[in-house]
């Protein structure tokens, strides 16, 4: 397993081999019989006579791409991917290869991402003008790795937050895991009367899309919107969703990470897979790589052409 993302790590399977920080996190997502065997990273181990081996891929807690070797030859599974780090799990590791299996989920030169200094300063912003206003600031983040960092960069980024923080039930039970870990999180608490009622025209809600306009949001009426997510970077995007703000905040490598790390790899080949493909294909092609597209069931995110899927374990 690449990582625990719902489109990667589906329940069926009775063995299950992933990294040895991502063992709690993937079982949240499979049956509880199901055995998990956890890899650190960088330790290799032999699955019919072929050596594989996982590596860090920065894109949430315990997220992992597979090397296997056989014959001298590598081959490196990235899985989904952002290079740069951000606090909630290991960095992103370039790992060299003969052929590397690249996701391109912003594979369009139109994303490229900035610091997330300058993204939590603007969401802090925006929640304290909200609590001023007497209304209730409400960050939509997909419920595993988006909803973390999202606290995560609002922990870390001021002294003291605005107000108090309530979270969805299906991103609590990953802020556990992430705090488990060692992972820097702000105290939240779920929603219960109490909560609301200290939460409601002062506070942050983190819950997944799928709550927008549903009863257990209301109750923190009147409020403000945003959505954290790669797809924030077309305005266009933001006004689909039916959300005052966009906040660009994404756990993919942008157009210029994936370059850089293909790149990077020294790879002589390049299987490109779910998202933008046939862009990413052929401006590799066009500079002189060999690059095909490899068929998947993953999804990565739907691309800005289709409404990203409003669900609340998927990623952002």
């Amino acid at each position: 397993m690449t990582h625990a993302h719902s489109d990667h790590a589906t329940p069926g399977s009775q063995r299950y081999l992933c990294s040895d920080v991502g063992k709690p996190v993937l079982a949240q997502r499979v049956h509880a019989e199901a055995e998990i065997e956890g890899l650190p990273y960088g330790k290799a181990t032999t699955i019919n006579g072929v050596t594989v081996s996982l590596h860090p891929a920065g894109h949430l807690l315990g997220s992992a791409q597979v090397r296997v070797e056989q014959r001298g030859r590598v081959e490196v599974v990235s899985g989904d991917y952002k290079v740069a780090p951000d606090g909630t799990c290991a960095a992103f590791e370039v790992v060299p290869c003969d052929r590397f299996i690249t996701e391109s989920t912003f594979g369009l030169p139109v994303y490229r991402w900035r610091g997330d200094d300058e993204t939590t300063t603007e969401m802090l912003a925006w929640w304290g003008g909200n609590r001023d206003a007497g209304r209730t600031s409400v960050v939509f983040a997909y419920a595993l790795g988006k909803a973390q960092r999202v606290l995560h960069m609002l922990q870390t980024g001021v002294d003291e937050l605005p107000g108090p923080v309530v979270v969805h039930g299906a991103v609590k039970r990953f802020v556990d895991v992430y705090r488990d870990a060692g992972v820097a999180l702000p105290e939240v608490d779920t929603s219960t009367d109490g909560s609301r009622k200290a939460c409601k025209g002062k506070g942050l809600v983190v819950a997944p899309p799928s709550v927008l306009g549903t009863p257990w949001l209301r109750k923190f009426a009147p409020y403000s919107t945003a959505f954290a997510s790669g797809w924030m970077a077309i305005r266009g995007n933001r006004r689909r969703r039916g959300v005052d703000r966009g906040f660009v905040v994404s756990d993919h490598a942008d157009w210029p990470g994936l370059l850089d790390t293909i790149r990077a790899t020294g790879c002589r080949s390049v299987g490109v897979t779910h998202g933008y493909t046939e862009v990413l294909v052929r401006y590799l092609r066009e500079q002189g790589m060999d690059a095909d597209v490899v068929p998947t069931r993953y999804e990565g995110e739907s691309d800005s052409e289709k409404e990203p899927p409003m669900t609340t374990d998927d990623h952002g």
